[in-house]
């Protein structure tokens, strides 16, 4: 593999910012187009990204700032064979390759997070069909991150037949799944780990204590996010306190700040959950997944606005039993319900309390249930196969001569019948919950 961008490279990925979720895939693709990929950054990373771990300091060779180097991003993002276009509201980086009829794969989450009814807007309307309908027949292409997308862009009836699924891929990791099944759970020796954020050794030896098996460990519940109203952490809480009203044992763990966390504290202190909710805030990345492989249980309480989610990704491939919200963008192309983890109805309560008692309650389900997410990334969801379906879509496109294969058949059977790269159904937004819970089997 070339160890640095070639002058001309031949596919472009243009983004606001290449983050720890993008490097994955952006590593396969440079190594698949043999060094000839580039990934141009438009804008600095956020300051509240890098408080939450984000590193502002990436140098991968095929990484270009366009803010440092516009001319030279200019010139590689036109003359490139196909430009991968996502993360960006700013048009001007596309329109002369647009006007000129060249290749854009765009990548996009849904157009309408806070409600469908706001295609009802004719200044809307008229950007959206500046910006996507007028291609209809042109070679520009919609990946979508999120099941909810194809039914967003066909209201503005924009790339009628193609949309292809996609999502984002943060890096996949391979354990000894025995292993990493049986170690997991709650002692009350990794409390001080987690409290103090002390690094992994103190929770190492902890799990060292009794390698054999899990006898005194209680279930583990994960939640992480930003603490924001869309994320729900109240939900989180609520939940526990259920829990507990129902004489359950088990710990949470909540990583993550933001504006709410003030309020979930009030809220943990009201509750009378000092002792079976932890709050160690903000985590790097790496902190994150070493939690979550210890973790049972990942509670995902986002709502609609959580275009795909991809903690869901990385909670699945640590082996977690995931429940979530059945609005999150990743979770219909992600979960079979009961399968490969649990999904309730955005903002049912009610459900979502009865399927963390359930599995609170069963270890076995919780195994069960991990073992099969954890087959879902490492045999289709990741970023060696995403890179490979869409170098094989290209092909089929007739974008590129040379054809390498993506995932298979066999691959879709794991995957509910979602794999990367695959036509994206249109769906309504009213019919997935149903779907998802009665017609796994399409």
């Amino acid at each position: 593999m070339n160890t640095s961008v070639i002058d001309n490279p031949f596919f472009v990925f243009v983004s606001n910012y290449l983050n720890h979720h993008q490097i994955p895939f952006c590593n396969a693709m440079y190594k698949l187009c043999g060094g000839s990929f580039a990934f141009v950054q438009t804008e600095p990373v956020e300051e509240e990204r890098i408080r939450m771990g984000w590193d502002d300091k990436v140098r991968q060779p095929y990484l270009k700032l366009y803010y440092r180097e516009a001319e030279e991003c200019a010139a590689l993002i036109a003359g490139a064979g196909i430009v991968m276009f996502g993360g960006c509201d700013d048009e001007s980086y596309i329109v002369k390759r647009l006007e000129e009829g060249k290749p854009v794969i765009r990548c996009s989450e849904r157009l309408y997070k806070t409600g469908q009814w706001r295609a009802v807007s004719p200044r809307g309307l008229r950007k959206k069909y500046h910006d996507h309908t007028r291609y209809r027949k042109a070679p520009v292409y919609l990946l979508c991150a999120g099941a909810y997308v194809p039914s967003d862009f066909s209201i503005v009836r924009a790339y009628p037949k193609k949309m292809y699924c996609w999502g984002y891929f943060p890096e996949t990791k391979r354990y000894d799944l025995d292993r990493l099944m049986a170690e997991k759970g709650w002692r009350e020796e990794y409390r001080r780990g987690i409290g103090e954020a002390a690094g992994r050794k103190d929770t190492e030896e902890a799990g060292r204590v009794e390698t054999g098996g899990r006898k005194g460990r209680i279930p583990y519940i994960l939640w992480a996010a930003r603490m924001i109203d869309w994320k729900h952490p109240e939900l989180a809480l609520e939940a526990a306190r259920y829990l507990k009203s129902r004489g359950l044992s088990f710990h949470m763990d909540m990583i993550g700040g933001g504006e709410l966390e003030e309020r979930v504290r009030a809220l943990r202190t009201e509750y009378g959950l000092e002792e079976e909710v932890g709050l160690p805030g903000f985590m790097p990345p790496a902190r994150v997944r070493e939690t979550m492989e210890r973790a049972d249980i990942f509670l995902f309480t986002s709502d609609r606005q959580e275009g795909w989610g991809a903690v869901a990704n990385e909670a699945m491939n640590s082996g977690c039993a995931l429940i979530a919200g059945h609005m999150i963008g990743a979770v219909p192309y992600l979960i079979e319900d009961g399968e490969n983890g649990l999904v309730y109805r955005d903002g049912d309560r009610e459900e979502l309390f009865g399927l963390a008692e359930k599995l609170v309650k069963s270890r076995e389900l919780c195994d069960r249930l991990g073992r099969n997410a954890y087959r879902q990334i490492t045999e289709v969801w990741n970023a060696e196969n995403a890179a490979g379906a869409l170098w094989e879509l290209c092909g089929r496109l007739g974008l590129i001569k040379e054809r390498k294969p993506g995932k298979t058949a066999a691959g879709a059977e794991i995957a509910g019948g979602f794999i990367p790269c695959a036509p994206a159904p249109v769906i309504p937004e009213r019919k997935m919950y149903a779907l998802l819970k009665k017609e796994k089997k399409r």
